[in-house]
């Protein structure tokens, strides 16, 4: 049984740590950063600026970590579908999306997740436990595009704020000039609105923020997402109007349309007062249907009124129609069906 610990993941300082518990000089926390996040080695015997005698001792209690994909499909439009099984039976999406010159990775934080929103393949799931921060940054080191992403979202599989800690400290390693350097305006990192964590995040991260709203009646947001009855959207609108929303950081609600259920008229109308006055945009996103259930994408003529309706009323609005259809485009859909065909082998 291998009992090394990963050196992926962690930030300079827990480098700095694992360099003073062996004794190595405080500088080698920022080579094996360097080795680690900007030459993306895979072993510690290739970190050659280090000594050998020093990486013999590192390589008896870590390793780099680093984890390849058990699995890819590949889209006709170019979106690619990544597998990732870090525990027996359990195993994240990462979907990689091409779109002109801008590269996006759509990453996991979590197996599973808790939340259980009714238009979400994940959450039928449950929840199996939380992403380290190195598990998270392996879904970019170790896909075939990695030297290309220009943007990472935190959208995928789980809820981030419930993995607040290892989430942050992936965007630290993301962000830091040590790390990969990555400007925190090329991240998001979407939530269904955890008042108390996204407070914290906030304060601790610079990276945008995306609240996954899908209606703006309250009992309907309820029966479509059920964390409504404990952390009602209200509250974390109330939250975000104390921060200043002019500068670089940017601010999107999402919302996923389902024909006939959250694209009326008076859906639009109600959006816009919920909104108003915060600085934001909404991004009005294609569903994909998921198995066994009734929700249907709204038309793409309908999602465009209802787009049209919130900018006449002073409103931001971009819609996202969704990419990957042929390869279980929806997240949670592939990791399912693995899952499903590993309980039946």
């Amino acid at each position: 049984m291998n009992s090394r610990q990963p050196l992926f993941g962690l930030t300079l300082s827990q480098l700095q740590d694992v360099a003073s518990q062996l004794g190595m000089p405080r500088f080698a926390a920022k080579q094996m950063a360097d080795w680690l996040y900007k030459k993306n080695v895979d072993s510690i015997d290739q970190m050659t600026n280090i000594s050998v005698k020093m990486r013999s001792e590192l390589m008896t209690r870590y390793e780099v970590g680093r984890t390849a994909p058990t699995d890819v499909l590949t889209s006709v439009d170019g979106t690619r579908k990544y597998l990732f099984a870090y525990a027996e039976n359990t195993a994240v999406e990462t979907a990689y999306i091409p779109d002109a010159d801008r590269h996006t990775l759509c990453v996991s934080s979590q197996f599973g997740c808790k939340m259980n929103c009714s238009f979400c393949m994940t959450g039928r799931q449950g929840f199996s436990g939380n992403l380290t921060a190195g598990q998270i940054l392996n879904q970019l080191a170790s896909i075939d595009e990695h030297a290309l992403i220009t943007n990472i979202v935190f959208m995928g599989m789980g809820e981030p704020m419930d993995n607040l800690t290892e989430v942050l400290s992936a965007v630290e390693v993301l962000t830091s000039s040590w790390g990969y350097a990555m400007s925190p305006r090329r991240i998001t990192v979407s939530t269904i609105g955890i008042p108390h964590a996204v407070k914290q995040f906030l304060e601790f991260s610079e990276a945008h923020l995306a609240i996954s709203l899908h209606s703006p009646q309250p009992s309907q947001r309820a029966e479509l997402m059920p964390v409504q009855k404990a952390y009602p959207v209200e509250d974390v609108i109330a939250l975000l109007r104390q921060y200043n929303w002019f500068g670089q950081r940017r601010l999107t609600f999402e919302y996923t349309m389902f024909d006939h259920v959250n694209d009326s008229p008076e859906h639009a109308r109600q959006l816009v007062n919920l909104l108003r006055g915060l600085p934001c945009r909404v991004n009005l996103i294609g569903f994909n249907p998921i198995p066994n259930s009734t929700l249907r994408g709204t038309p793409a003529k309908r999602m465009a009124d209802f787009r049209a309706r919130l900018e006449e009323s002073g409103l931001t609005a971009t819609i996202r129609m969704s990419k990957g259809g042929d390869i279980s485009a929806a997240c949670g859909m592939l990791s399912t069906k693995k899952k499903q065909e590993n309980e039946v082998a």
